[in-house]
């Protein structure tokens, strides 16, 4: 099951609309907060809670306790500083987790220079997603964890790799990843593999390791 957690999201463009529908489907508590009455309209019925405020009005943040959230998204992407000035106060009320969208690099720079805790830039995201995705075939997804630390599936079609154990194989040693997940052509699931568990035809498998190791074994595996 899921773990219900409590999310304000400031800004219902495209992106915190999309970010606030996901939400509400997994579940989860969700505080929705524009200036536009019309836009807050239109959730003030799927959301725990739709409020039109301006979220750059540090009383009106602080009356809907927005340091007591596990997760604050900012979203407001093309009004550069009014993201930053809203950023500025959710992380002085004491929010936790900032996640914030930013318009450009330099955007990005300031908000993390600021205390956000994760920065997005959903076009540049996806476009470097599909690259990589286009050059790296074998790799179904991928979520970069850190600059040093990615987590990704692969596929497992290199005949060399069918029949070996995890142990024989030494993807620790040989490719600098980590295997945590096994997910076979029947779509069963392996979440804790141990040293003696088998590579079989067309496996996925779920590592962790920096980008350039795992790029490096999808060219291998693929």
């Amino acid at each position: 099951m899921v773990k219900r957690e409590s999310y304000a999201v400031i800004g219902l463009g495209q992106f915190g609309s999309s970010i606030c529908d996901a939400l509400v489907q997994a579940g989860q508590e969700v505080l929705a907060i524009d200036s536009n009455e019309e836009v807050i309209n239109e959730y003030a019925d799927s959301v725990m809670r739709a409020v039109i405020a301006d979220a750059q009005d540090e009383d009106a943040l602080r009356d809907l306790d927005i340091g007591s959230f596990d997760h604050v998204y900012v979203s407001i992407g093309k009004n550069v500083e009014a993201s930053i000035m809203v950023t500025l106060i959710a992380k002085e009320l004491g929010a936790k987790d900032v996640i914030c969208r930013a318009e450009n690099v330099n955007h990005a720079r300031v908000l993390e220079k600021i205390g956000a805790d994760q920065v997005v830039r959903p076009e540049h995201d996806l476009a470097k997603r599909l690259v990589f995705q286009q050059l790296n075939p074998g790799v179904i997804d991928y979520v970069q964890l850190s600059k040093k630390v990615t987590l990704a599936e692969v596929n497992i079609n290199n005949p060399k790799f069918f029949g070996k154990t995890l142990d024989e194989l030494d993807f620790r040693n040989r490719f600098n990843v980590n295997v945590i997940i096994i997910v076979n052509a029947d779509d069963e699931v392996n979440q804790m593999p141990q040293a003696n568990d088998v590579i079989k035809p067309h496996d996925k498998i779920t590592v962790v390791g920096d980008l350039k190791d795992i790029k490096k074994l999808n060219s291998i595996v693929a």
